[in-house]
């Protein structure tokens, strides 16, 4: 948990360099009380959180209160290597000492218009550190009961401030406020949230929400973005599908036949068969034009003449017939009533033939 104490630079004094030095109290120990919302426990109006002197000057504490920045008010975020030229305005001294309940520390401010602020009453520091809160009631040395307890405490830097909570004394929970605080008297924020890229001082419970926002607007963005895919992809879908469908329909429109050509395949049937029935009289109802060729060709010159022959050839042999037909219709028409030809110019003499032949059989006279 990140927390900030309010204290008071006290003493101070510009040495010819025109860097500002003084002294301040800060990391009292004991019990102070927060408002439940800056712990984290809304549910609780006040809570009593204890500072054991066995944690604030611990070793590992008190060498993370040396020679670390100072900053003209909070950064926006942890002071580090990488911003540090950027945010510091000088820093602690070498010594951390205890003063009482107190650690004692030593600072020296170097940039001329954070002096210049300070000279002109921007005098209260807030110190950033970090610690963890151990949820356990318990009993402090003088008898005050409390609800957590603070340990691992690692100090960040400590910030500049226009105005602190509780004075020229360690603040935040030293002295409790007898009125409803001011915006600027609130006790600093615990921890910085960056929201739509601004960073924004927050309590741990205020953090947990806006993480918890950010949480379902980004799960909110993943599920638009998905159901963005999804529609795109349908109707990509869709698209496919009503361009087969179109595709098919202009299939079907250069399929269809128009009156004039429905006339022309009529005409056309029409005298294919009766070309084939001038060649061989037949039934053709039903067959192919193609089967139409064939059938003739095989009445006429069996079916060896088509026997393992493609259908252009059964087409010619079909061409010729129809051509031979074309040139004595008399003749062949003859021939297709008993497969023989008959000699239509001999003045009666094979009907004579014929009754002598027939006169056996009582009928002639």
């Amino acid at each position: 948990m990140h927390i900030t104490d309010k204290v008071s630079l006290g003493d101070t004094k510009l040495s010819d360099s025109g860097y500002l030095e003084a002294f301040a109290l800060t990391a009292r120990t004991g019990v102070q009380q927060y408002l439940g919302r800056e712990v984290g426990r809304p549910d609780l109006e006040v809570v009593n959180v204890y500072r054991d002197q066995a944690e604030v000057f611990s070793k590992a504490s008190l060498q993370t209160f040396s020679k670390i920045p100072i900053t003209n008010d909070h950064p926006a975020e942890a002071v580090t290597a990488a911003n540090w030229k950027k945010v510091a305005v000088g820093t602690t001294g070498d010594d951390v000492l205890r003063d009482g309940e107190y650690l004692k520390i030593g600072l020296k401010i170097t940039d001329a218009a954070a002096v210049g602020a300070v000279q002109a009453g921007k005098r209260e520091l807030s110190v950033g550190y970090s610690c963890e809160l151990v949820w356990a009631d318990g009993v402090a040395e003088d008898g005050t009961r409390y609800q957590a307890k603070q340990t691992n405490i690692i100090a960040d830097h400590i910030a500049i401030v226009q105005r602190g909570r509780a004075g020229s004394r360690a603040s935040i929970g030293d002295s409790w406020p007898q009125h409803t605080p001011t915006p600027e008297e609130n006790p600093m924020t615990l921890k910085t949230v960056t929201v739509d890229g601004i960073p924004v001082e927050v309590t741990d419970q205020g953090a947990a929400v806006i993480a918890t926002l950010q949480g379902r607007l980004a799960d909110a963005a993943t599920k638009l973005s998905t159901a963005e895919a999804s529609h795109v992809a349908a109707i990509a879908t869709k698209d496919t599908e009503l361009a087969k469908k179109d595709a098919e329909i202009d299939d079907l429109k250069a399929k269809q036949i128009t009156d004039a050509q429905i006339d022309a395949r009529v005409k056309a049937r029409a005298d294919l068969i009766a070309k084939a029935k001038t060649i061989a009289d037949g039934d053709y109802t039903g067959k192919s034009d193609a089967e139409i060729r064939k059938a003739v060709v095989i009445a006429k010159l069996g079916d060896a003449a088509v026997a393992g022959k493609a259908e252009a050839y059964v087409d010619a042999r079909f061409d010729i017939l129809a051509e031979v037909a074309a040139k004595d219709p008399v003749r062949q028409h003859l021939i297709n009533q008993d497969g023989k030809p008959k000699n239509t110019h001999d003045n009666g003499q094979q009907a004579y033939e014929e009754r002598l032949n027939d006169a056996w059989k009582g009928g002639a006279k």
